[in-house]
Order: C-alpha cells, then structure tokens, then sequence
C-alpha cells in the first residue's frame, strides 16, 4: 500500500507539471464557454442542441487527453529508464499500476471539475445556469470517459516501446472508438443476419467505452428518441429503478478488468535480475 501512495504522489506531481493536460483544458474550457454564450435560454437542461455539441465536444477531448497523458507516464518509464531502475527494488507490478492510474486519475479528475468549476461560474454570471442534474450528469460523463480510457492508456503504454509508437496508436485507438465508430458500427451489422444485430449491438457497445457511458448520458438526459428503436432496450433498461446501479456494476467490471490485463502485460514485460 505504501509503495502504491509513492508511486501516486510522484505521478501527481509529474500530472501537474505536464502542459499537455492544461493545454486540453484550456481548449474545453474555451469551446465549451462558447457553445453556451450562443445558447438562446437562460437554463440549460435535458437534451437539447447545446448539449448534445458539448456532449460531442467532451467525446473529442477527453478521450485524447487521456490517451496521450496515460501512454506517455508508462513510456516515459521505459525511455528513461526509471522502470528498470525501480524494477531492481521490491515493487510489486500491481502497486506500480495502481499508483499510476490512481496518480493519473486525480491528476486529470482534478482539471476537470476545475474546467467544470469555472464554466459553472462563468454561466452563472452571465445569468445562463445549469440545470443541477444536467450540470451532473456532465460532470460524471467526463469523469466516466477519463477512468476507462486511462485503462487504454496504460494498455497502450505497456506494449508500445516509446512515446511515438505510443502516439501513433493512441491516436488510431481514438480515431476508431470516438471518430469512425458509427460509420464501422452500420458497416458491420449491415453485412449480419437481421436476428443477429441486436445481440451483436450491445456487446459491441460494451467493448467500446466512448459509446457505452455516451449511451447512458444521452438517455439520462431524455435524449433516448435519437438513438432509433436499436436502442429500446438500452433507454428501457437506464431508466429502470436499477439502472444506474447495473451501468456502476458494469463499469466497475469494465474498469477492474482492464487493469488486470495491463497488469499481467507489464508483469510479463518486466526486467528480469
């Protein structure tokens, strides 16, 4: 446990000295102030037009920042060679990682809910407010996007040798789960037996964590017409009494899964004496 706080707080304060991370702030905190000063009503609630784009907007940069700060902090370890340093000392793989997504973790929640902060604020002053369950909602949809993709990242960086190849597929991964999901999405079940769609639907849906916590924000939100009746089921079953506890089970899951595999992988990589 103690080596795992180490590893946090040194992750914390490296998280804090990265311009990456304030460099995305900024753009979301910027784009985001922008599609509410054009917005016409002086609440924002439910889904709406501006919501959906900020929607859009968050599914576009937070991924990516997680991506790239989560790929980089393991590859950096190997260009640098901290690992094969530390790998000499009796640090365990699993507080190693742990340390590090948690480090990640606070490091990105924390300029988040700063971001939301001030955009709070800002709407507040202007007399343009966040209805409290919509301004939530947005807040949790973030934090859900950060904590599955940094699992990603670290996937990424256990396997990639340095920080380019860790560019290159942090950026092919986003492309493929955030840009070019829907237009794969249509082409595949497309070419499947009609019976097989819905099925093939949800695990998909599942494997892709984008899509997964957007579902379940859009249909929260009261957005669950513009899914199609693809997604009956999905806005049947998030509004039910146990909706929101079976998406926390299933992103728990999701989340304790992804950290196994990328532990197992960096354990197997790892410098023998």
């Amino acid at each position: 446990m103690s080596d795992m706080l180490q590893v946090a707080k040194k992750e914390i304060k490296i998280g804090f000295r990265n311009p990456w991370a304030y460099s995305f702030l900024i753009l979301f905190s910027v784009f985001s102030l922008s599609l509410l000063l054009v917005n016409s009503q002086n609440e924002i609630s439910g889904y709406s037009g501006v919501t959906g784009s900020m929607l859009s907007l968050t599914l576009y940069l937070l991924p990516l920042m997680s991506l790239f700060l989560g790929s980089f902090s393991l590859t950096a370890e190997k260009e640098e060679g901290s690992w094969q340093l530390l790998s000499t000392y009796p640090l365990g793989t699993i507080s190693f990682m742990l340390g590090k997504y948690i480090g990640l973790s606070v490091v990105l929640l924390t300029i988040i809910s700063f971001g939301y902060g001030l955009m709070g604020l800002i709407t507040a002053l202007i007399g343009k407010m966040f209805d409290i369950n919509t301004y939530l909602l947005f807040l949790s949809f973030s934090c859900g996007l950060i904590l599955l993709f940094l699992t990603i990242a670290l996937w990424i960086g256990s396997l990639a040798k340095n920080r380019w190849q860790a560019l290159t597929i942090s950026v092919m991964i986003w492309f493929f789960t955030v840009i070019a999901w829907p237009t794969i999405l249509i082409a595949v079940l497309g070419l499947l037996p009609y019976l097989w769609i819905k099925p093939l639907l949800i695990i998909f849906t599942f494997l892709n964590p984008a899509e997964f916590v957007r579902l379940f924000v859009v249909i929260k939100l009261g957005g669950g017409a513009v899914l199609g009746p693809e997604y009956y089921k999905w806005v049947s079953w998030i509004h039910s009494s146990n909706g929101s506890f079976s998406f926390f089970v299933l992103f728990l899951i999701w989340l304790l899964f992804s950290l196994t595999c990328v532990c197992w992988i960096w354990e197997r990589r790892r410098p023998r004496a």
